[in-house]
């Protein structure tokens, strides 16, 4: 299976979307909407690993998806869209109607919209129960007042799937999920500059947005119970067990190349421990997530694994890329971008995009819900504290 995969990505994967996978680079709009048309070209559904042959995927087993994500970050190409694969899709298919299929999965699969996620607010990030954008029912539309923040690819995106409160007097039951199109009258978009330099993240203001009732997906105050869902899956998907593996990988190469003291980085005996502590921890992190797809898919719930998974795979990517620079010493410390000239910075070929990614890396903790608010669960669900 991994044969099949491998041999079908050396053909196709574009040469640019490549080499800006190998650099840690972030891809633009355009580069994924080319890789997801490139994966479900043919009715291969390669780029839904995770959806059945019935909804347009490939039908795959838990394990098989998850070897066919660590083919691709071997292979240098970028990982599937996973806004539209694992997290809005999913929720589409399973509680939204015929039309919002054909309306919104469809073209996503051809790679002709993108989507952005509208949950985090600015008194609401891990707490989405808080949130406090309003979607009030005016006829035939939705009015949507209110302010999402931290909305990666929202600058370049078509949609926004959004959480919004339908029921002010209640709390999560008064929560409803809800396409908003970026190109209406009353959306406002604010660019968030990170400190790699880089727009990726942004503001989203709604000014008596107006957005069609039949953009509701699956019923009025139930957005909560969908979100909670596709929010276990995103922080399952933080584990990134085959991401760690390659970025371990290339600390082993810049240790092995870079020199102190006259010898290979990777011969001094304190780095070389601290190599060795993250590869055992990458060993376990890589078995707790073969028992969670094995829990999976036997229907066992009984753990927080993807609480687990997070905590854990998110702190491991901060360490190994926080080495990596480390490692790199003095060649460490450019920022570069994709654009920049060849040689215009000094390094060996590998630096580019390392230290935009250890920056980047410093989010993981945060994004789909901060490690604090995964301790709690643990503690409350496995440990009945």
């Amino acid at each position: 299976f991994r044969e099949e995969i491998r041999t079908w990505v050396r053909a196709n994967l574009p040469g640019d979307l490549a080499e800006k996978s190998r650099s840690q680079f972030h891809l633009s709009w355009y580069d994924m909407s080319r890789w997801v048309a490139l994966l479900n070209a043919d009715g291969k559904g390669w780029g839904v690993p995770n959806w059945s042959i019935a909804q347009g995927g490939p039908g795959w087993s838990l394990l098989q998806q998850y070897n066919f994500e660590e083919v691709l970050i071997e292979e240098d190409a970028p990982p599937i869209d996973v806004g539209g694969a694992k997290m809005i899709g999913p929720i589409i298919n399973n509680f939204g109607s015929p039309d919002q299929i054909e309306r919104f999965i469809n073209p996503w699969k051809e790679g002709k919209q993108r989507y952005a996620q509208g949950f985090s607010e600015p008194n609401a990030g891990s707490d989405l129960a808080a949130i406090s954008t309003t979607a009030v029912r005016d006829g035939d539309d939705y009015i949507i007042n209110g302010h999402k923040i931290w909305t990666s690819g929202g600058h370049s995106a078509d949609w926004i799937y959004c959480l919004v409160k339908t029921d002010m007097a209640a709390k999560q039951r008064g929560i409803s999920l809800i396409m908003v199109p970026l190109n209406v009258p009353g959306v406002t978009i604010r660019p968030i500059i990170d400190i790699a330099e880089e727009h990726n993240l942004n503001e989203v203001f709604f000014d008596d947005v107006r957005t069609s009732a039949t953009n509701l997906i699956g019923e009025e105050n139930k957005g909560w119970t969908y979100a909670k869902s596709l929010l276990e899956s995103e922080r399952a998907l933080s584990g990134e067990a085959p991401r760690n593996r390659r970025y371990l990988q290339v600390l082993k190469t810049i240790a092995k190349d870079r020199t102190r003291c006259g010898r290979p980085l990777i011969d001094d005996p304190a780095f070389g421990a601290r190599i060795a502590q993250l590869e055992s921890d990458l060993n376990s992190l890589e078995w707790m997530t073969l028992r969670a797809l094995t829990a999976k898919a036997g229907g066992d719930f009984a753990l927080p694994l993807g609480s687990i998974l997070k905590v854990r795979g998110s702190e491991l990517l901060q360490k190994i890329t926080e080495m990596h620079i480390e490692a790199l010493g003095d060649h460490g410390h450019y920022v570069h971008h994709y654009d920049d000239a060849p040689g215009s910075i000094p390094g060996p070929d590998y630096a580019p995009g390392l230290l935009n990614d250890f920056m980047y890396r410093r989010a993981t903790t945060i994004y789909g819900g901060s490690n604090e608010i995964q301790r709690t669960i643990i503690a409350r669900q496995f440990l009945g504290l």
